[in-house]
């Protein structure tokens, strides 16, 4: 009886290790229907949009831990960029200070904070800016990597925190570990203390600066859109930063998939009114920001900014957001 036993154990092991070697089944291909949908998007869109287009439709990835750091970089006379290729933090100067969007990435409560120190801090420093003139956090939603520094800017320096209430709640109440909320398995990032809560249509003011707040969920409960004006060599711009763009769609049920369309429809109105013409994202994986960074550095006098796309294809963008979503609501019909 043992050695039989031993024998069925064995054999187990043995067909689990033979199908654990082969390789994952390709994914199913796309019915005519969504290969036709993603070609009029590509057509609709243009070739300023195609890889937003493949990134959105065909092979979406999440951000990573091992994302390239970008450089950090004044990307207009008072907006800067420090992160990595996969996440961006936003800093804008002001006439009262500096108003930051988003804070990385940050490790446990005993003080291991990975992104903090490695890549916003050190980014701060580069670009001979003070931490402790950062007098707002703007937080577009409750996952660890958009809030993991806050804390750091709140207790160390009285930095104000804003999240909408729905992302207060699930920061503070997340999913289980490594299905959202604080982010992947392993300790808890630290949590700012209850702060400020933004609200649709909120005008968060510092200085001479007024950023607007738009309610975009889906990804998040309380995800939030922020619009705000930019100068590139004195002339002025409208910038948009949709702060709650999935990356992977399978994360999202198809009820916040039809959420996040809605959302969208409402981004493309306030931009469309706000004259936006100035694409920012936290996420810029569909829009790679590197080859931005890169032309900022190179440019010359009279050369365009790369981050200013103009008012149509800022809508064109976020057509493209919309019909890939549609795409992916599609494939789950099958």
């Amino acid at each position: 009886m043992i050695r039989t036993r031993l024998v069925l154990a064995l054999a187990v092991v043995c067909i689990g290790a033979a199908l654990a070697a082969q390789p994952p089944a390709p994914p199913k291909p796309d019915s005519p229907a969504v290969t036709s949908m993603i070609e009029r998007l590509k057509r609709d869109s243009g070739s300023r949009w195609a890889y937003a287009v493949h990134f959105w439709c065909e092979e979406p990835r999440a951000n990573r831990p091992d994302d390239p750091p970008i450089p950090p970089t004044k990307i207009f006379d008072d907006v800067f960029a420090i992160g990595n290729s996969g996440t961006t933090v936003y800093v804008i100067r002001t006439a009262q200070g500096l108003l930051m969007i988003d804070a990385l990435g940050a490790g446990d409560a005993a003080g291991t904070t990975a992104q903090l120190d490695s890549q916003l801090l050190p980014g701060f420093q580069k670009l001979g800016l003070d931490p402790a003139q950062v007098k707002i956090v703007l937080v577009t939603h409750g996952h660890a990597d958009h809030f993991g520094g806050a804390s750091y800017f709140q207790e160390r320096y009285g930095s104000k925190v804003y999240v909408s209430a729905a992302d207060w709640n699930l920061m503070e109440n997340p999913p289980a570990r490594g299905r959202g909320g604080r982010g992947p398995s392993g300790p808890p990032t630290p949590l700012p203390k209850h702060d400020a809560e933004l609200r649709d249509g909120d005008v968060v003011a510092l200085g001479d600066v007024r950023v607007s707040a738009i309610a975009v969920p889906g990804h998040t409960p309380g995800s939030m859109g922020f619009i705000f004006p930019v100068r590139d060599n004195g002339t002025r711009h409208v910038a948009a930063l949709f702060g709650g763009a999935w990356l992977t769609p399978q994360i999202l049920s198809d009820e916040a998939l039809h959420t996040f369309q809605m959302s969208v429809e409402r981004f493309k109105e306030a931009t469309r009114k706000a004259g936006v013409d100035t694409l920012l994202q936290n996420h810029m994986l569909m829009d790679p920001i590197q080859p931005k960074l890169d032309a900022i550095a190179a440019r010359t006098k009279g050369q365009p900014n790369p981050f200013v796309v103009g008012r149509s294809e800022y809508q064109k963008f976020l057509a493209v957001m919309d019909g890939c979503t549609q795409v992916n609501l599609e494939r789950r019909k099958k």
